[in-house]
């Protein structure tokens, strides 16, 4: 995979691992990262699978349709090269918080759903469920954000609930989120994700 790592000032701050929407990249989310956790090293991944020549990390059949062949190839994907990653950089690989966008956050989500303990926690921005009707590993002391919008056209209300739900009935403890927008990452959304990060991680170091 595509990717970009840069070391951190603070080697005990969780290691952010990046996940772009369609059609970024793997710089789009850097400035967040610096906004959430300014000492944390950064490992930012670039989606595998093109659509149209936009970068995603799984393929879709529609809109808001997953290919859940691919979603799972490509979840399996991914924790492996988080595993060879952390070999390769030297980083803890049980210290990672996952922060992505749209088909960012929905590969993040897939790693919670089918990994056990891929994550210390996550950052979603404007998620949809990634897969139904599994069961999900145990997620306690899993802290996850949501970041939704009350007019998201592309993700309802109604499925950040839902993926709340599940991730709550997995055992993480789960905040959401909510701004009076649609599908874009808007700034007073990152000032809360970084509210909520320092609370749930920098605070408790």
């Amino acid at each position: 995979m595509k990717y970009i790592y840069q070391q951190g000032t603070d080697p005990a701050a969780p290691v952010l691992v990046l996940f772009h929407g369609t059609g970024g990249t793997e710089r789009d989310l850097l400035p967040l990262a610096k906004v959430v956790s300014p000492s944390s090293s950064v490992l930012s991944l670039r989606g595998n699978v093109l659509e149209n020549g936009m970068p995603r990390f799984f393929r879709r059949l529609a809109e808001g349709v997953f290919d859940e062949e691919d979603l799972v190839f490509r979840t399996k994907e991914a924790a492996d090269f988080l595993d060879q990653a952390a070999v390769s950089h030297g980083f803890d690989r049980d210290n990672l918080v996952a922060v992505g966008y749209s088909n960012g956050a929905n590969i993040a989500g897939s790693l919670l759903f089918h990994c056990p303990g891929v994550f210390k926690g996550a950052i979603l921005h404007h998620p949809m469920v990634p897969r139904r009707g599994i069961g999900l590993p145990d997620l306690s002391g899993v802290r996850c954000f949501i970041g939704a919008g009350m007019n998201d056209p592309i993700c309802s209300p109604e499925e950040t609930e839902e993926l709340s739900a599940l991730l709550k009935g997995a055992g993480a403890e789960v905040t959401v989120h909510w701004e009076r927008f649609g599908h874009q990452l808007t700034a007073s959304e990152a000032e809360a994700a970084e509210e909520w990060y320092r609370e749930a991680f920098a605070d408790r170091r």
